[in-house]
């Protein structure tokens, strides 16, 4: 994992040094611990690294991340699954069309996410990430773990001529048996 982040941190500060500079400062394990603490939750390994990284974007930065998506700050994350967990049973009586395990990572400013999945809902892989539509029932699996996306969008920056570079920055290749389809209804 701290591989795909080094790696990641020296593309991002290379190729997109204006992105970059948008990032916020990373988080020390006592912010972490009090943001778990707060929201009573233990974040998996692999999540807190990635805040230990970075603790997402400014909210003044429009630039996407991945897949024209903007990266979350920890709180704002943890904050945005509690309110959407609350919902469950109420606006969101469909079943699995939110699930408490989710945790939003990246948003396009539209209500969608892509998130991280603790429990491995549909498919058993606990730390997936699942694309979140809020108009849509489509819920796909688009990567068996964060360290494989973070080695995707570091394949886009080796295999992109920076030229080719837009601001939705979206992935079209996936890991062996991914981009899985689910649909709630």
């Amino acid at each position: 994992m701290q591989n795909e982040l080094t790696t990641l941190d020296q593309y991002l500060s290379k190729l997109r040094p204006e992105y970059y500079a948008s990032l916020n400062a990373p988080l020390t394990d006592a912010e972490i611990a009090a943001l778990e603490k707060s929201y009573n939750i233990t974040l998996p390994a692999d999540l807190k690294a990635l805040y230990q990284w970075k603790n997402g974007q400014r909210d003044d930065s429009f630039e996407a991340l991945v897949n024209n998506s903007g990266f979350l700050p920890l709180q704002e994350a943890l904050e945005i699954a509690k309110e959407m967990t609350g919902m469950i049973g109420y606006d969101f009586d469909i079943e699995n069309w939110w699930h408490a395990a989710w945790i939003p990572l990246f948003h396009n400013g539209g209500g969608d996410y892509i998130c991280y999945d603790s429990e491995g809902l549909f498919t058993g892989q606990k730390g997936q990430l699942l694309e979140f539509w809020h108009r849509d029932g489509d819920r796909n699996v688009i990567a068996p773990g964060l360290e494989n996306f973070l080695q995707m969008i570091n394949q886009y920056y080796a295999t992109t001529d920076p030229a080719s570079f837009d601001e939705f920055f979206s992935l079209e290749e996936y890991p062996d048996g991914y981009f899985l389809k689910f649909y709630v209804k």
